[in-house]
């Protein structure tokens, strides 16, 4: 059915040779792909000095470990902690807040428990609590 209207297309002129792209100078060539994977058996000088320094944010000697205070704040119907404020030691990882805060409310373990850092993230179990400290 032809329209009226329309004009009439004229037929796509025939393809010439499209245009190449401009070829690049070879990149150097790497021992491993940036998406290899590998295990270090120790780390690099400069990785393991900086690694002591931030570690030393937390601990005032490598012997004496320091403590975190933690506030617990109950929201909704939760029940109220005779005691809202404690204190943990910072290489202590996140679990062992959750698993005092459960022994405390005299929670099981199929009963729901959601703790937050600040009002605004769930940190995961494994989370060292100095970090979570240092992040606020």
């Amino acid at each position: 059915m032809e329209y009226p209207d329309v004009p009439e297309r004229s037929p796509s002129p025939s393809p010439t040779a499209s245009p190449t792209i401009p070829d690049r100078p070879a990149s150097p060539e790497l021992p491993l792909t940036m998406t290899a994977s590998a295990m270090l058996t120790s780390l690099p000088r400069d990785a393991s000095s900086a690694l002591a320094s931030a570690a030393g944010d937390y601990f005032e000697s490598p012997g004496q470990d320091s403590k975190v205070v933690v506030r617990f704040k109950a929201v909704g119907s939760a029940p109220q902690l005779r005691r809202e404020v404690r204190k943990i030691s910072a290489a202590q990882r996140f679990e062992a807040v959750v698993a005092h805060l459960r022994k405390a409310l005299r929670l099981g373990d199929a009963d729901g428990l959601f703790l937050y850092v600040n009002s605004a993230f769930a940190p995961a179990l494994d989370e060292v609590v100095g970090n979570l400290h240092r992040v606020r």
